[in-house]
This record gives structure tokens, C-alpha cells and sequence, in this order.
């Protein structure tokens, strides 16, 4: 260690013993010394770089954080009564984003009953609808391309599924949603031209079977239409979901039951 070096011949009168001796005394004196300082110094450094990473160590500890809480989305019918099968259908599609962030309508055929929701599964409104006068949920082949007066009463269904529909004109030139173009069925407001057939009276009814008069097609109260349905399709097409009535939900929508299960 350079800063504790003593040279003797600096010493005057080196040539002595006794002054030798002297020296060399001092010499040990001063190297004892500075021993004792390097290892008082160093027992210092012991003693507090320990505690010095130690605090070092702590203040950089990540804290654990609990798990982010998995949210399960769900339709929301806003207090509005449905049936099971339409709950399950549109807590389904909330789940699973069937409607690939598109609003959607859900047709319950047993109750008579259609819903209007935006993307986001937020119910918008509902209301009673005239359906096919069939029971069933296919549609008979070639129906779409015969005249109204020529479809027989037992291929007046309305048939189930999921539907890309969008707005257009039928042969009158009113403005319909088509649900299903190729055959002919759609959603538009309630036909009165046949008095006999007392659609508005049906419609205002209670009883589930007086809902089923039409050729097929989904008929609504022009109210509803014009303040539900007209708008959901102005600009864009919507899905609509058509349940069964023969058929179970999972058989035309198979997804239902395997996503109800993960919840």
C-alpha cells in the first residue's frame, strides 16, 4: 500500500543501531495502525452494505396484485319479460359476439314476441308479432318463387336461424326488412287489407295462438316499426335470430348450450 510506505534511509542517521531499532519500531507502529484502520474499515462495510442493499432491495420489491376479475357479459333485457329460450339466445350471442358488433333482433315464434337490441346487447325495445300461420321451422322448397295466393296453409311457416337482414321494397314498393330474401319472408309493418283476417285485433290480443295468421312473414305494429326497426336498418344491415318452435334452440343454434356451460 503505497500511502503507508516508510523508507528507512529517510530516517537521519541510519547508520545507528539504536536509531535503527528506533526506526524500526516506528515502522511496525505505523503499519499496525494502519492495519487496524483498513480492518476497522472494512468490519464497517461489512456491517452496513448488507443493510444498505437489503433497503436497496426492498424499496424495488413488486408488490403482488390480485387477478383481474373475469366479467361474464350477459344481454340486458332491462326488466322486460322473455322467455328462457330468448334469454339464452341473448345472453349467447353478448358472450360470444355472434353479432359481430352488429345490433341484432331476436323473433320468439312460441310467444309471439320480437326484440330489438343494439351491438351491444342492450335491449331497445319489444313487442308482439304476427307470424306464419304454420307450425314449423323450415321453409317448404320453391316457396319464395310462388304468388301469394298459391302458397298452401301448411307452407306458411316462418322458418328459424340466424339471418343477415337488411332493408329494401317488396313487390308493392314498401319498405321491408328481408329476413330471408330467397323465400320471400320478411319483417314489415302489419298488413290490414284483408278486414276478415283482423291482424290489428290480433296483435293487441293476449292469446298466443292469435298471433299465427300470416304467409310467413314477421308483421309488427307500425309504432313499433317505425321507431324499433325502421332506424336498426336504415343504414346497415342487423342480425335477426328466429327461434324455434319444433327444433330446440341448441339444434339451430348448436353454440348456445356449449357457451352456457363455461359460465
Amino acid at each position: 500500500m503505497d500511502g503507508h510506505t516508510v523508507r528507512l534511509e529517510n530516517y537521519p542517521g541510519s547508520g545507528n543501531d539504536d536509531e535503527r531499532a528506533a526506526a524500526h519500531a516506528a515502522l511496525e507502529g505505523s503499519l499496525t495502525g494502519a492495519l487496524r484502520g483498513f480492518l476497522l474499515a472494512v468490519g464497517v462495510l461489512l456491517v452496513v452494505c448488507p443493510i444498505l442493499l437489503m433497503s436497496g432491495c426492498a424499496s424495488v420489491t413488486p408488490q403482488a396484485t390480485e387477478p383481474a376479475a373475469v366479467v361474464s357479459r350477459t344481454a340486458e333485457f332491462h326488466g322486460t319479460h322473455a322467455s328462457a329460450d330468448a334469454v339464452s339466445v341473448a345472453n349467447w350471442i353478448a358472450a360470444s359476439g355472434d353479432n359481430v358488433s352488429m345490433a341484432f333482433v331476436i323473433v320468439d315464434k312460441k310467444m309471439a314476441k320480437v326484440y330489438v337490441f343494439d351491438a351491444l346487447a342492450q335491449l331497445r325495445g319489444a313487442s308482439s308479432a304476427l307470424m306464419g300461420s304454420a307450425v314449423g321451422d323450415d321453409t317448404a322448397p320453391g316457396v319464395g318463387k310462388l304468388a301469394i295466393a298459391d302458397v298452401k296453409p301448411e307452407q306458411r311457416t316462418t322458418p328459424a336461424g340466424r339471418f343477415v337482414a337488411e332493408r329494401g321494397r317488396n313487390a308493392r314498393g314498401e319498405d321491408v326488412v328481408w329476413v330471408d330474401y330467397d323465400n320471400a319472408v320478411s319483417m314489415h309493418r302489419v298488413v290490414t287489407q284483408v278486414a276478415s283476417e283482423r291482424r290489428l285485433e290480433r296483435l293487441a290480443s293476449n292469446r298466443v295462438d292469435d298471433k299465427r295468421i300470416s304467409y310467413g312473414c314477421i308483421n309488427l305494429p307500425v309504432a313499433f316499426y317505425e321507431t324499433h326497426i325502421r332506424p336498426t336498418f336504415a343504414n346497415e344491415s342487423a342480425l335477426v335470430y328466429v327461434l324455434p318452435e319444433v327444433k330446440t334452440v341448441q339444434q339451430v343454434f348448436r353454440q348456445v348450450g356449449l357457451t352456457a356451460s363455461l359460465h
